[in-house]
């Protein structure tokens, strides 16, 4: 096994380790460790939200979760030798729930999966799914079950939810400023257009004093995916996979968290992959250089791990840039098409006894694939979601018999 150069103790919230991450990105959050180009070694992860969701039948933890708490990273990871302008090259070696533990905290043997409320971030369908849900799932080795989605079993390709690279302070201001002016444009809009810094939770790693002060006030939230990387929820980024993340500070100040054991295109719910805490082993590597060499300036590049299930039959479905509930064409809007294609996947599932609840957890955290299937035919943009049928134990295919619904149990709901 690879060294740990930062662990966790799922008993304790990230704030109470004896080296504390960070939930906010920012260039002077102090280095957790330092790596050299070359060296394998293992990270340690919390729940992205600090395990504030239970293992329990209410989703009334999702409803009321405070996300001011996201995202729980580990590191910063300093590397040696690392400059602005230079690429660094990780790779993921091995990735996986908290090993030989079963416990309260997501990781210890379980995960999760929830529908957020659509005053509290809401997700991809909230408008048709306004309120929380959740599901839990029950661990067994690469497998998973749930108690809330009976009849379904599948294997998971665990991943980051979050990795990246610090912003210089410059492109921080960036962020901030940019995004702002997109929030002004509606600031009323619910769930917000928008997550602006707030000091409210944030935790700035070992930094303290007026450090710690000016990185919590400063800091931008880890929602969003952005230039370096962070919160892009890229499911195919697994064993084997190989990233090339732009570098803008010294040492590049590698973080990362919010692990998945599944998720599907796109985590539909927003809270829709299945989330837990564990460990994540890494390589890293530069490139000097490498951002002008390659022209890698606005985003990372990414090579796909070579491990996944082996499902070869799917139902596909279609979707697209048509709003049916006002019977509206968009012009080439592949969002739209997509959000067509997944209401058209719950509703062919609900004719087996799944509550429309149940089918959007399902969408977010089996390994769904979403594409992009036309986008030159005017007006329609058309997207497809293509839904293994090896997941269920009954026959989900069209028969001349029809359905065959059943009790499919329920999903964790909210009371009081």
């Amino acid at each position: 096994m690879p060294e740990v150069i930062f662990s966790v103790d799922q008993s304790k919230s990230m704030r109470d380790q004896s080296v504390p991450g960070h939930n906010r990105w920012h260039p002077d959050v102090p280095t957790a460790a330092t790596v050299r180009p070359g060296d394998e070694f293992r990270v340690e992860t919390r729940d992205w939200t600090d395990a504030q969701i239970g293992n329990n039948d209410s989703a009334n933890d999702v409803r009321d979760v405070d996300l001011t708490h996201a995202h729980m990273l580990s590191g910063p990871i300093g590397v040696e030798g690392a400059e602005p302008g230079d690429l660094l090259v990780v790779d993921i070696l091995d990735i996986g729930p908290v090993p030989q533990q079963q416990g309260d905290a997501p990781g210890q043997g379980w995960g999760y999966t929830g529908i957020f409320a659509k005053n509290n971030a809401g997700g991809f369908l909230t408008d048709y799914f306004p309120d929380a849900y959740k599901a839990i799932w029950d661990m067994h080795g690469q497998q998973v079950t749930s108690r809330h989605l009976p009849g379904i079993r599948y294997t998971g390709i665990t991943h980051p939810g979050l990795i990246g690279t610090a912003p210089s302070a410059d492109m921080l201001a960036r962020w901030n400023r940019r995004e702002q002016a997109l929030i002004d444009t509606d600031p009323d809009r619910v769930p917000p257009l928008g997550l602006p810094p707030t000091a409210d939770h944030a935790l700035a790693g070992t930094a303290g004093g007026q450090d710690a002060q000016r990185i919590c006030a400063e800091g931008a939230r880890t929602v969003p995916g952005r230039e370096n990387g962070g919160n892009q929820d890229i499911k195919n980024f697994t064993r084997g996979g190989r990233v090339f993340f732009p570098v803008y500070v010294p040492g590049a100040k590698l973080s990362m968290g919010d692990l998945h054991f599944s998720q599907g295109d796109g985590e539909i719910t927003f809270c829709g992959a299945i989330e837990m805490g564990g460990f994540i082993d890494l390589h890293v590597d530069l490139i000097k250089g490498g951002m002008e060499k390659y022209g890698i300036s606005t985003n990372p590049v990414f090579m796909p791990g070579n491990v996944e299930p082996r499902y070869t039959e799917f139902m596909s479905f279609v979707g697209v840039s048509v709003d049916h509930d006002t019977d509206t064409n968009y012009y080439m809007d592949a969002t739209l098409a997509y959000r067509r294609a997944c209401l058209n996947a719950i509703e062919y599932f609900k004719r087996f006894g799944y509550s429309g609840e149940q089918a959007y957890l399902l969408l977010g955290s089996a390994p769904v694939e979403g594409r992009i299937s036309g986008i030159v035919d005017i007006p329609n943009a058309c997207c497809t979601l293509y839904v293994p049928t090896g997941i269920f134990d009954f026959d989900v295919r069209p028969t001349a018999e029809g359905p065959k619904s059943a009790d499919r149990g329920k999903c964790a709901v909210t009371s009081g």
